[in-house]
């Protein structure tokens, strides 16, 4: 029996919107403005400091899933693996390749100017630059 990747992926998702809500009391929606949300559970994770492995693993999972499985509603996606990063997960529409995980990862690095609410908002206009060189 072969599992489905992408329902695995929407499992992850759906963990984190139950953890967002249970320990930080905060609703996800599978709206891009609810990334923002996310934004700010982040700020919260990282307020005392840098996550420990196991933690930032956790939360990296759980994170990019969500993320990604936004824009696959959002604006008609599809789980994919990464051609370039053999295992990794992306999402993909209109031919455009979005990496959510690694979106994830920047902001629970501390990255400055990283977001996920403005990685979210910022896609349509990817995916509108690369249909008009396409």
């Amino acid at each position: 029996m072969t599992t489905d990747p992408a329902m695995g992926l929407r499992n992850v998702a759906l963990e984190c919107v139950g953890l967002v809500a249970s320990q930080f009391g905060r609703t996800l929606d599978w709206s891009v403005d609810s990334l923002g949300e996310l934004d700010v559970v982040c700020g919260e994770l990282l307020a005392e400091g840098e996550l420990a492995e196991h933690r930032f693993d956790l939360w990296w999972k759980l994170i990019g899933a969500y993320t990604g499985e936004v824009l696959v509603r959002v604006y008609g996606g599809q789980w994919s693996t990464h051609e370039k990063a053999p295992g990794a997960f992306a999402v993909v529409v209109n031919g455009v390749t979005a990496l959510p995980f690694g979106i994830a990862e920047r902001v629970l690095s501390g990255e400055p100017y990283k977001s996920l609410a403005s990685f979210g908002r910022v896609f349509p206009a990817i995916i509108e630059r690369e249909e008009r060189r396409g």
